[in-house]
Formats: structure tokens, C-alpha cells, sequence
């Protein structure tokens, strides 16, 4: 199983749609939380919202943007740009340590 990043901007004015469909959001992300990495808010400097960081879990590019297909956050229309790269953790405390 490989890794990838996804990397997801918030359109402008979207607090709203995104609060509307947090609840959904959860109850997603807690049904699928084995396909996850690491997932969050990325926030701007005064704490508000402004997208998304995900790294999941998933065969290739395809399979993890159907997971992210699946995030009620989708639906809801939030995000203004989607990048999904494959990532390989190479190093931190996150992963115990260095891969070499």
C-alpha cells in the first residue's frame, strides 16, 4: 500500500458550508479512520479555516481520490484546488524515527 498526500484549498466564504457539513465530516473520516495517516485543518493566522491536509492510505492517485470523494466535505463543495501526490514518510517522530 502506498502513500499520498492530499493537499486541498478552501474556496473563499465557504465557514459556513464547511460547519454545515463538519458533522457528516466526522462520522466519514471515523468509518474510514484505517485508510488514515494523518488528516486536518490547515488554518491561516488567525485561526479560521483554509483547507485541508490528508495523507491516507491507497493503491495508487485514483483509489485516494475516491476516498476523497466519499468526504462529505466534497459534496459541500469547500474546496477550490485538490493536489494529490504520492508521499513516502521518510522521516520524524510520527514515524518513530528514519526509513535508512
Amino acid at each position: 500500500m502506498k502513500t499520498f498526500a492530499i493537499y486541498c484549498t478552501d474556496k473563499p466564504d465557504t465557514a459556513k458550508m464547511r460547519n454545515d457539513a463538519r458533522d457528516a465530516h466526522f462520522a466519514h473520516i471515523e468509518k474510514t479512520l484505517d485508510n488514515f495517516c494523518i488528516a486536518g485543518p490547515m488554518l491561516d493566522e488567525n485561526g479560521g479555516t483554509v483547507g485541508s491536509l490528508l495523507v491516507v492510505k491507497a493503491s495508487d492517485a485514483a483509489a485516494a481520490r475516491k476516498q476523497l470523494e466519499a468526504d462529505p466535505y466534497f459534496d459541500a463543495d469547500i474546496w477550490a484546488d485538490i493536489r494529490i501526490t504520492e508521499f513516502i514518510p521518510a522521516a520524524g517522530d510520527w514515524i518513530g524515527g528514519k526509513i535508512w
